[in-house]
Parts: C-alpha cells; sequence; structure tokens
C-alpha cells in the first residue's frame, strides 16, 4: 500500500453540516426586534465585519443598528493600571500571564434596548457582555494578530487610536490570556461561528454544526494547520522539501502543533472551510482529548507542542534557556515550564547542537562576555561556555528548563516540547538585527537566572544525550524509548517498521502524538474505524478517548515515526 501524496499544507475535516458563506445567507435566521452580539479578538476587521452584516440585513429590507463596544472601553491608563505586574513592570520582553477579566477592560457596559423592526448589532471584542438574543463570535487565527502587530500596524486589547504603535509583549502575555478565557466560557452559547480570513465573503458554521464538528474530531486522529515563520536565522527546508511558503524569505518556524494558536481546518474539500483553534476543542471535551489524568494534572491546557526549527542554509538559533519550574509559575504566571526535546529530523556529523555547560565553565566570565556582548556589541566564543555536540540524523536531545541549548546552522530540528512556548531567554544571539535593524532582544539577567549550574560536563552526554532503549518488537518492527527524564512531564518514543510492516497501539487513557520522520508516511486506523494517512514530516494527534489503534507502514520502504505522550 502507498502514499502516493506529500505534505498537505491545509489539512481539512469534513464536516456533516454545510459551511456556508458570506453575509447574506448568515443573517437569514435574524427577525426584527433582536439584539445581536457579534465578539471575537481585537485584530478582527470590525469595520468590515459590522458593514457585511447591516449591509446583509438591509438586503433583507431590515434596518440595522450598529454599536461599536470598543467605544466603551475603560481610560488607556486605567488599562494599562490593571494589566500592570510590580515583577515584571520594566520588562521590555516579558510579562506574567494576565488573570484579568475581559469585563475590566470596559467602564462599563451598554444597556442596549432592542430596535422595533430591526436589528441592534453590538460588535467588538467583549460583545457577549451584552444583553442580547443571538450571539455569534468573529474569529481570525492568531497568526494574523502578530503579523499586525510585528509590522506596526495591529492595536492591543483596549488601546485607543493615536496612542502607539501595539506590542508584542501585551499580545502574548496580556490580550491572549484574557481573549481565550472568554472565548471558553461562551462557546456553548455562540449561535453561529464567523472566520474573517476572507473578510468580504467569511465562511461560517452555526453554532450547534460547530459544536458537532468539534465533537467528532474528539474521537478521532486529527492534524492542525500547519504555519511557517520568517526570521533573521531562518532556513529553506521547508520551502524546497514540503513546498511550503515558496515566496517567503525563509521558513524559520514550523507550527505544527503549538496549542495557543493551532486552528483545525473543518469544511468540505472543494468549498468553503472554517477554522476553529484547537483550544476550542480543548476546552470543550478535555477528558476525550487529553485523557483523565492529563486534564486532572493540566486542565484544558494542552501540554505538548510539534514545531520545526530550519536551519538549512540559514543561521544558527540563538543559544538560550527556559525557565526553570518554580521561576517560569512565579515570575511570569505558567502553571509548568518549558521543558523540550531536539529530534534531528536533518543534521549530520558536520553540523553541530549547542547545549549544557562545560564542566569547567567560568560562569563570570560568562557573564561579563554576555553583558558586554548585550550592551556593547562584542562578539564572544560561546562555545568556551557551552557544549556543542554532532547533530546526527534522528538523535534526540533533552532540553529541560535551565539548560543552555540552540540549533546550528544546516539543520532540521523537530521540536518535541512542554506547550509554553513564549520564554526564551537568551544568552547570545550572535549580535543580530531583526528585520528593522534593531538589536534582536537578548534576555542575559533572566537567562542566568535560570541556568542549570548543576548538570554539566558528561553529565550532559550521560542524561541528555540518551540512545534508545528497546520497548517492544515486533514482525518488522521496534518500538524504542529515545527520551524520558524524570524532571519531564513527557517521553518520546520512536517507532521502526519495515516495508508494509503493521504496529498494534493504544493510548491507555493519554492522547499520542505522531510525526513521520523518514519514509513516505503511515496509515493509522483506529478501532472505530477512523482512518488517517500521514505524509512525512507531518504531526498528527490521538486523542485519548480513541483507545486501540494500529499504524501501517506505506510506501515502498521502511519508515520511522516518532510518538509523543504524557507519562
Amino acid at each position: 500500500m502507498s502514499l502516493v501524496r506529500g505534505y498537505e499544507a491545509e489539512p481539512c475535516h469534513s464536516v456533516t453540516a454545510e459551511v456556508g458563506a458570506g453575509y447574506r445567507e448568515a443573517v437569514a435566521g435574524l427577525t426584527p426586534g433582536l439584539v445581536l452580539a457579534v465578539d471575537g479578538p481585537v485584530a478582527v476587521d470590525w469595520e468590515a465585519v459590522a458593514a457585511g452584516v447591516c449591509d446583509a440585513l438591509a438586503a433583507r429590507e431590515i434596518a440595522a443598528k450598529p454599536l461599536d463596544l470598543r467605544e466603551h472601553y475603560a481610560d488607556w491608563q486605567d488599562i494599562l493600571a490593571l494589566t500592570a505586574s510590580a515583577v515584571l513592570e520594566d520588562d521590555p520582553d516579558f510579562a506574567p500571564l494576565s488573570q484579568a477579566g475581559l469585563a475590566d477592560f470596559f467602564a462599563g457596559t451598554p444597556e442596549v434596548q432592542p430596535v422595533p423592526g430591526g436589528v441592534t448589532v453590538v460588535f467588538g471584542p467583549g460583545a457577549a457582555l451584552v444583553a442580547h438574543d443571538r450571539l455569534w463570535y468573529a474569529d481570525l487565527p492568531k497568526r494574523y494578530a502578530e503579523a499586525a502587530i510585528t509590522g506596526g500596524t495591529g492595536s492591543n486589547l483596549g488601546q485607543p487610536a493615536g496612542s502607539g504603535a501595539g506590542t508584542t509583549r501585551r499580545l502574548f502575555y496580556i490580550d491572549w490570556p484574557v481573549l481565550d478565557r472568554h472565548r471558553d466560557t461562551i462557546l456553548t452559547d455562540i449561535d453561529l461561528w464567523l472566520d474573517t480570513q476572507d473578510p468580504a465573503t467569511p465562511a461560517w458554521l452555526s453554532g450547534p454544526a460547530l459544536r458537532g464538528a468539534l465533537a467528532d474530531l474528539a474521537t478521532q486522529p486529527f492534524r492542525t494547520r500547519p504555519t511557517f515563520n520568517t526570521t533573521s536565522w531562518g532556513g529553506h527546508w521547508a520551502q524546497e522539501e514540503l513546498g511550503f511558503n515558496r515566496e517567503a524569505a525563509n521558513t524559520a518556524l514550523g507550527y505544527e502543533l503549538i496549542a495557543p494558536e493551532s486552528g483545525i481546518l473543518v469544511g468540505g474539500r472543494e468549498g468553503p472551510r472554517v477554522e476553529v483553534p484547537l483550544q476550542a476543542l480543548v476546552a470543550l471535551h478535555p477528558e476525550q482529548v487529553l485523557g483523565v489524568p492529563v486534564h486532572a494534572a493540566f486542565g484544558t491546557s494542552f501540554p505538548i507542542r510539534f514545531d520545526y526549527l530550519d536551519t538549512v542554509g540559514g543561521g544558527n538559533l540563538s543559544v538560550h534557556c527556559h525557565p526553570q519550574p518554580d521561576y517560569m509559575q512565579r515570575v511570569f504566571g505558567w502553571p509548568y515550564t518549558q521543558h523540550e526535546t531536539y529530534y534531528m529530523m536533518l543534521g549530520g556529523p558536520d553540523r553541530k547542537v549547542f547545549l549544557g555547560l562545560h564542566e569547567d565553565a567560568d560562569l563570570e566570565a560568562f557573564r561579563r562576555e554576555a553583558d558586554h556582548a548585550f550592551h556593547d556589541g562584542e562578539p564572544f566564543d560561546i562555545e568556551r561556555y557551552v557544549q556543542t555536540f554532532p547533530a546526527e540524523q534522528h538523535q534526540l536531545f533533552l532540553i529541560p528548563g535551565g539548560t543552555p541549548h540552540g540549533s546550528g546552522e544546516g539543520n532540521v530540528v523537530l521540536e518535541i516540547s512542554a506547550t509554553p512556548y513564549l520564554y526564551s531567554l537568551r544568552f547570545y544571539d550572535w549580535l543580530r538585527k531583526d528585520g528593522a535593524g534593531r538589536p534582536r532582544p537578548v534576555h542575559v539577567g533572566h537567562a542566568f537566572e535560570n541556568l542549570n549550574r548543576a548538570r554539566v560536563g558528561e553529565a550532559v552526554s550521560r542524561d541528555l544525550v540518551q540512545q534508545p532503549q528497546e520497548l517492544r518488537a515486533g514482525e518488522g518492527w521496534r518500538e524504542d524509548v529515545i527520551g524520558r527524564l524524570r524532571e519531564m512531564f513527557f517521553e518520546v518514543r520512536r517507532f521502526e517498521l519495515a516495508n508494509d510492516a503493521t504496529v498494534e497501539d493504544s493510548t491507555d487513557g493519554r492522547f499520542h502524538i505522531v510525526n513521520v520522520v523518514e519514509g513516505a508516511g503511515v496509515l493509522v486506523e483506529t478501532s472505530a474505524g477512523h482512518r488517517y494517512e500521514l505524509a512525512y514530516a507531518e504531526t498528527l494527534t490521538v486523542p485519548a478517548c480513541v483507545g486501540d489503534y494500529r499504524v501501517r507502514a506505506l510506501g515502498t520502504g521502511p519508515v520511522r515515526y516518532v510518538k509523543a505522550l504524557v507519562r
């Protein structure tokens, strides 16, 4: 049995309900006298949404009275005070995750009276807070908000026009947590979900159809929609091998599965599609997707992520670390830390991975040189302090919080990691500048406060560069544990399958994530009859409730795939 297709950039899951398109069909169920609330994130083109709804109502000869809820934000200085933190008050890059409620961003919500013979359309972030008869949610995937902020055209939650450019600091650590919590609380009340990536003709699903689609997805393997971002060290593997973003400068960061940002496409293969946040699926069906013990430990946070770091034809990543667990909770406010692993999809003995301190590293000199590089632009040889290892293809490197690390040039890393993904504390970034010619952020203070000074020298290679340990085997296949460490809550395994070999597996009540790292692909079949063909480099989530499933090698040669799970 052969897999004929290559990497699929827009995997779509079919739904029984029809996906609609355009405002005229969307408003068909609205009748005069209603109050319609249209909620959603800041980055939505709210003027286009309001105009689309009002024009569609007018075409039905129904008067529409728009009300922009953004005009009722609290004073910006009050919002800044609400979201300020003494812990990181002057930090230019990081902030603790905001615990504020969306209602706190408003001076008060208006009392809305129905319009006789017409429809009142309340629109903007927080519209659900206003008394209403119908609730729509106009969504826009988070990649659009980040692009707008970094491009200088976006604003933050509650920010008035003319108050300066929005910042990624507020976007990541304040806006997104606040808006995500709000969205998750209203998922069961939404009457219509609008995907506004095409602002003139949005795709949409009714609320019941949306919830039905998510209920179906919770019981079967699924892929999230991948995205690739460019950055200064980025390479070209994803462009050349996967056909992704060929027009972009590079394909540095490949977000295969990052729960806070990833979406799932649902709809027909040829017709309109709606992208729904993965987090919405987990919020509605946490025990089915995560499993009872994982849900008990992590709530509705999907705790493992898969992404690519592409430096083929690019440059070295920064040498950085991630927070230690207590620092992550105390300073940044995330309940678990950013443990990582690097799986080498591509590399070689002439390529390198930076990992861990030398036994005799002079940490005072390291700190002085890192500070000089940041403040004075003086380069230094970081290999005097941080070890390097050959980036052998298919080797896994374990990177618990506090471990200095980075991928060298010429590699493709499959990063299998804990979900927190915005806390790279840089020791050194090779004096690089961003696209606007500004020095890229370096966080010497945070990095040294979290530096693991205990695991150094030979202990790094012993603990963090592990050799495969056979777990089980059968005819034509073998399952190895390739990464397991006491302080890390997840582990990584690898399967090797001969041509056309089949292996039986089971989630045992905890979700699995699999990725094909060599060969044409695999066929995943569940005991309930769901089938999914997974090609090279694609990532598949197997929900906990799937239970027993089998995996068959496709193509004409052997196949390798990795599997991550919460221990």
